[in-house]
């Protein structure tokens, strides 16, 4: 197993303590000093491949407008190294063993262009300063399945377990409201494909300027999320509401479907864990939409340390509207001459699954961006111990907003030898992070007029 280090003397202390332990306010002048506002390693590494953090990207590029494909800051950026089969053993120490297995199962197709790494997360001032303030007090009830005193930043800057650094992945910023149009598509073993189209909404009560803790607690409401299908004609139509809770114990997730057949608004309790996802062939599930999301209560949570690692980042080309999906989606796994990966300081949580619970990965182990707690890889293990899934979620900066997050998530299914890939939309419009949406856009009759447009 590779070595992993701690952030910090003062953060092996904390992991010693108890599991459900706030940081102290020295700890917490931390932030914005030596550690970036979000408790990242403000500095480079040793023999500087990642430079220091310096703001990330402050400014979109010239040129950019919202509403466009975001402009390739970094477009003149060379390739370092490339990866393949050749060679991959000297990078062992930086590659997840997901990753690794990739190479195994595609060794003359599948390939890693490395780039110089650029830390260009960045986020609001507002989020900033509400994570100095929310660090000190922000606390996991109901054994680590709720989160309580906390709004708007991220809870554990400098996370005492894994289940703290889960939570930072939960709820990291991404913007207040999105509208995203697009889909996904999974390619048979010959490289077929169809897209799943969809229109989603999502409105991040979190993440809200004016969210306290108070007022989320009360209203026990994370975020609110809406999807439709649009393509193709046999499912269109077909919608899905969410109504994600912060405390998922006192309130599991409130889920409804609506299917155009039965031109019914039904609850959907079963739209949690490891079913499967929506229209994803089997090879996805519910649990793994974002890398991660709901109730974390089926796992045992460990924070294993930190490790330099080469992950799927600044992935501007990949994201491009000069690409057609058919340059993208291949046999196998999507096109790598479209991505760029960089290496990075990454978190790593391991979840093995608690004792008399279900699911149909027995241990999953998370690599976590430090600069933007965005979960980049995932491996993912059946019952008996063997890689099952391996999940790459490629990053960009949304410069207008500004926030880290993915433009594509990948998820390989070993067995199968195939993937699917989510948030294809080099051929659709781009996201809208200044749409307004209010809670009455998310009721199931809301859910119906959206499956029935």
């Amino acid at each position: 197993m590779k070595k992993l280090t701690l952030l910090s003397s003062a953060i092996a202390l904390i992991v010693s303590c108890s599991a459900l332990a706030k940081i102290t306010p020295e700890q917490a002048a931390r932030l914005g000093n030596e550690l970036t506002p979000i408790g990242a390693e403000k500095a480079g590494n040793a023999d500087g491949s990642i430079p220091a953090w310096t703001g990330g990207i402050t400014t979109p590029p010239p040129g950019y407008s919202p509403g466009d494909h975001h402009i390739d800051p970094f477009a003149t950026d060379e390739i370092l190294l490339t990866i393949d089969k050749s060679n991959v053993a000297e990078y062992r120490q930086f590659l997840s063993p997901g990753i690794m297995q990739l190479f195994d199962i595609y060794p003359d197709t599948f390939r890693m262009n490395v780039y110089p790494t650029r830390r260009s997360a960045s986020f609001p001032q507002y989020f900033y300063d509400a994570t100095k303030l929310i660090a000190t007090e922000a606390e996991l009830v109901q054994g680590g399945n709720g989160l309580v005193n906390a709004a708007i930043g991220i809870p554990f800057p400098i996370p005492a377990n894994g289940l703290e650094a889960i939570w930072n992945h939960i709820v990291r910023y991404r913007g207040v409201a999105a509208s995203r149009n697009g889909g996904q598509a999974a390619p048979t073993s010959n490289g077929a494909y169809t897209v799943i189209g969809f229109d989603e909404q999502i409105m991040f009560k979190y993440s809200h300027p004016e969210a306290t803790p108070d007022a989320l607690e009360a209203e026990n409401i994370l975020f609110r999320f809406k999807q439709s299908v649009t393509s193709p004609a046999r499912l269109a139509g077909t919608a899905l509401l969410v109504h994600e809770t912060m405390d998922q114990v006192a309130t599991p997730r409130q889920a409804w479907t609506y299917n155009t057949g039965q031109r019914r608004v039904r609850r959907a309790p079963n739209v949690a864990y490891d079913a499967p996802g929506t229209a994803s062939d089997g090879l996805r599930t519910t649990d793994d939409f974002d890398m991660f999301n709901g109730s974390p209560d089926r796992y045992n949570w460990e924070l294993k340390g930190k490790q330099e690692m080469y992950i799927a980042y600044n992935d501007y080309k990949l994201h491009s509207d000069q690409l057609k999906y058919d340059n993208i989606l291949m046999a196998g796994h999507i096109n790598p001459d479209y991505v760029r990966w960089e290496k990075h300081r990454v978190w790593v949580v391991e979840a093995t699954l608690k004792d008399g619970t279900r699911h149909v990965y027995g241990k999953r182990v998370f690599y976590i961006d430090e600069d933007s707690w965005q979960i980049h890889i995932a491996d993912l293990y059946d019952n008996r111990g063997d890689m099952y899934r391996v999940a790459v979620a490629h990053g960009l900066n949304y410069y207008e907003v500004p926030t880290h997050w993915s433009t594509l998530e990948v998820y390989h299914d070993l067995n199968s030898r195939r993937y699917i890939a989510i948030g294809l939309d080099n051929e659709d419009r781009m996201y809208d992070f200044s749409v307004s949406l209010s809670d009455n856009d998310f009721t199931p009759a809301a859910l119906r007029r959206e499956g029935t447009r």
